[in-house]
């Protein structure tokens, strides 16, 4: 089919195959294309509102025995520059976010095979009782199966009881590529695709929402990104759980994977396919933190409704060699100097009238 027919289809939110998705993102000129995505998102949301969340990760541990050659956070299991958080330092950076007004926390870190259930069940229980008004969205499928394998029990069991500790929902990080062949040359300890998507569902089965992420521009094929786009839309026309797709592009410089970072008109193009492709996703988010806040700028508009989370504390993709940050005020000041209106919301996209913006102190 011609281009510019799949553009118009994709734009009035006509389904894409995986064939025509992989045409559009490979032969579709890049402004066209978020000329569609913009016009997408537009339809779905006609306001102009542009959400964001007031988070913090919390690294906890850097121990991982999954061992990724895309990673330059994680140590292996007794290595000297290891550390594990105790529990009080973990509250006391909840305390600091909850102080600055986040309301979405994520712990997240290595799979660190000393770590039990109860010692993240106790912790939970902790947070959730101390500072009622934030939500743990934490973990990641990859700590999930690691204390499943502790625990000698099922990933369904592990989410059972971390939401009864507490934890209200389940990030989308350690998705990378979720193509087998991409998983074995970049982290062939970690869960398989198949793997990954079953706990996703098994934690949307329990009401758990969740989100989806694809790390882009590390040895994958263009065609094995939209795979990527393609095996999340199947699971989420069956269960409906994710509430957002976050793109994000591999930073290469101190990891032992090495390669190169990806160019901004290659992550422009990534979101642009992700808006019309994903056709039954609801939100889709500007990963400023790997780009920088003027690209997150210009993903609002090639299909992005949401700026993403504050990101407060964060190691992973700093210590990978990433220096982006930004303020509440610089996040806002972004958001209206690209024409749109910063409106808080929670994990659920909830808006939050009752949070007053920064750049209105």
């Amino acid at each position: 089919m011609p281009i510019v027919e799949l553009l118009e289809r994709a734009a009035s939110g006509g389904r894409l195959s995986l064939e025509e998705g992989v045409q559009l993102y490979t032969e579709a000129p890049l402004h066209e294309l978020g000329a569609a995505a913009h016009a997408r998102r537009l339809a779905l949301y006609p306001t102009s509102d542009v959400t964001y969340v007031i988070d913090t990760t919390i690294n906890y541990t850097n121990v991982c025995n999954v061992h990724c050659t895309f990673c330059a956070f994680f140590r292996p299991e007794h290595h000297a520059e290891g550390y594990t958080m105790s529990h009080d330092q973990v509250l006391s950076r909840v305390k600091w976010a909850a102080d600055q007004g986040a309301t979405q926390i994520m712990i997240q870190g290595g799979v660190n095979p000393e770590l039990g259930l109860e010692w993240f069940e106790r912790l939970f229980r902790r947070v959730h009782a101390e500072f009622p008004s934030v939500d743990i969205h934490s973990l990641s499928v990859s700590e999930v199966i690691g204390l499943a394998k502790v625990e000698d029990s099922s990933p369904s069991d592990v989410l059972v009881r971390l939401k009864a500790a507490g934890m209200k929902s389940l990030p989308g990080a350690g998705a990378e590529i979720l193509v087998e062949r991409v998983r074995k040359r970049i982290s062939a300890r970690k869960a398989k695709p198949d793997e990954w998507l079953g706990v996703m569902r098994e934690a949307q089965m329990l009401g758990m929402p969740t989100t989806a992420t694809m790390m882009f521009g590390s040895i994958e094929t263009k065609a094995e990104r939209i795979e990527h786009l393609d095996v999340l839309r199947r699971l989420q026309d069956e269960t409906h759980g994710f509430t957002a797709f976050i793109p994000w592009y591999y930073v290469p410089w101190k990891t032992p994977l090495k390669g190169k970072e990806a160019s901004g008109l290659e992550y422009l193009r990534v979101l642009a396919i992700s808006r019309l492709y994903l056709d039954n996703f609801a939100h889709l988010q500007a990963s400023w933190l790997t780009p920088g806040l003027k690209m997150g700028q210009l993903a609002l508009f090639y299909g992005c409704d949401d700026m993403g989370g504050t990101i407060l504390e964060e190691r992973v993709v700093h210590d990978a060699g990433s220096t982006n940050e930004a303020t509440r005020k610089q996040l806002e000041e972004i958001v209206i100097g690209a024409g749109f209106r910063p409106v808080v919301r929670d994990t659920y996209w909830n808006l939050r009238p009752d949070m007053p913006l920064a750049t209105a102190s």
